[in-house]
């Protein structure tokens, strides 16, 4: 468990006396003028008290006070370096495991914190400098929430492809910004390896076939919700190499309802099905009276793939210098799609024990799931055979 204080020195809601490890000798604290602040403190334990934790957000009237009053003994620049300091620090994002529900809790407190800073002191913002905190604080924390779609923004889209505008001079900032983007992509590779891994991961080929069956339910249920992002991870999953060789787990498998679920996602004609059924659950959800039909998940990178070659096949600018707004009206149509069905509430309820199991179930590399498949269903050529005794001797230690 990431430390933040201990129970001695623990700032907790409706108590923001300053911490004892924080204050200086001999320092001691007024009445409180704000409720639960106190009337003096040093500058270290007012910061301290700035910094939410996962059980822990400041009074928002503390947070003006401070944030308006701070800017008399500390630079604006300087304080955010101290928080996201404090931040990384207390909550161990240094670290190379980290406890990822904990730190979804304490993202979501820390988000806000900038959200109110941001929206009354903007300027604080302006400088260079500040944006690498930011970048660096909040993209150790995105990997811990790398599943959620809603906090990619639409900017992000564009900003993955800007390139130096020598009509303007200057480089627009965050051009290379993109971790909510790619912590995404990382999810859907996640639940690819996640679905290979417990497929092959029983001794027996009945267990393995009962996996692959529920698989192929879960898959059909992503398809009849509108998810084709997770229909498309599990897919691929069941389709790679480690998986696909298991001849005598598929023979037990009624694979019927797989063959229909991979059709609809084949990648032929420029996933040509796929576009026709993404056509239909947008127009159901436009029609949609429940939340339930109003999901719409797209197939995330090929949605990439889609505006990278739209922003590469037409010219920004046209010869005579005009900016192409064609083009960005054809992006706009694209990106703002997105963004509606993404704002779509979830009306499922989160159950957290498979929470919890998709995001720290282990899963294996791709040596480890040859591996794997080789030790369920033995080589069937000399090729398979050599890799099989090269995992052995790599991973396991045997000849």
């Amino acid at each position: 468990m990431p430390r933040t204080l201990s129970a001695s020195d623990m700032v907790t809601p409706g108590s923001l006396s300053p911490p004892p490890t924080e204050s200086t000798e001999g320092e001691q604290a007024g009445q409180p003028l704000l409720d639960g602040a106190p009337s003096s403190a040093s500058l270290d334990t007012l910061i301290q008290q700035l910094v939410p934790t996962a059980d822990y957000y400041p009074e928002k009237a503390y947070v003006f006070t401070f944030l308006l009053s701070s800017r008399l003994f500390i630079e604006p620049r300087e304080l955010l370096a101290r928080v996201c300091h404090l931040c990384i620090e207390q909550q161990q994002l240094d670290k190379p495991v980290l406890d990822k529900a904990r730190v979804r809790k304490f993202g979501a407190k820390l988000l806000q914190l900038l959200a109110e800073w941001t929206e009354t002191f903007p300027r604080d913002f302006e400088e260079e400098s500040t944006i690498g905190h930011l970048t660096d604080v909040v993209g150790r924390i995105a990997p811990c929430d790398e599943e959620r779609l809603r906090h990619i923004g639409p900017e992000e889209f564009v900003q993955a492809f800007v390139n130096k505008d020598p009509l303007v001079g200057t480089k627009p900032r965050f051009s290379d910004k993109r971790n909510n983007v790619e912590a995404y992509v990382k999810w859907f590779n996640r639940l690819c390896y996640l679905v290979a891994t417990e497929i092959c991961m029983p001794a027996k080929k009945k267990q393995r076939a009962q996996v692959i069956e529920f698989f192929i339910d879960v898959a059909r249920e992503c398809f009849n919700i509108g998810n084709f992002n997770s229909l498309m991870a599990i897919i691929s999953g069941m389709n790679m190499s480690p998986v696909s060789r298991l001849k005598k787990t598929w023979a037990k498998v009624k694979t019927a309802k797989f063959f229909i679920l991979e059709h609809q996602m084949d990648p032929t004609g420029n996933f040509c099905n796929y576009r026709t059924a993404l056509r239909g659950a947008a127009h159901r959800s436009l029609t949609a009276h429940s939340s339930r039909e109003k999901i719409v998940i797209p197939f995330f990178s090929l949605l990439i793939k889609d505006i990278y070659f739209l922003n590469e096949g037409c010219a920004n600018r046209l010869p005579n210098g005009h900016v192409n707004f064609e083009k960005f009206l054809e992006l706009a149509k694209q990106v703002g799609e997105f963004i509606t069905w993404k704002q779509v509430e979830c009306p499922f309820e989160q159950d957290p024990s498979i929470t919890h199991y998709l995001y720290t179930a282990p899963i294996f590399s791709e040596d480890g799931l040859y591996l794997a498949s080789y030790e369920s269903e033995s080589p069937e050529n000399q090729t398979e055979k050599e890799r099989w005794r090269s995992l052995r001797s790599s991973i396991l230690g045997k000849t």
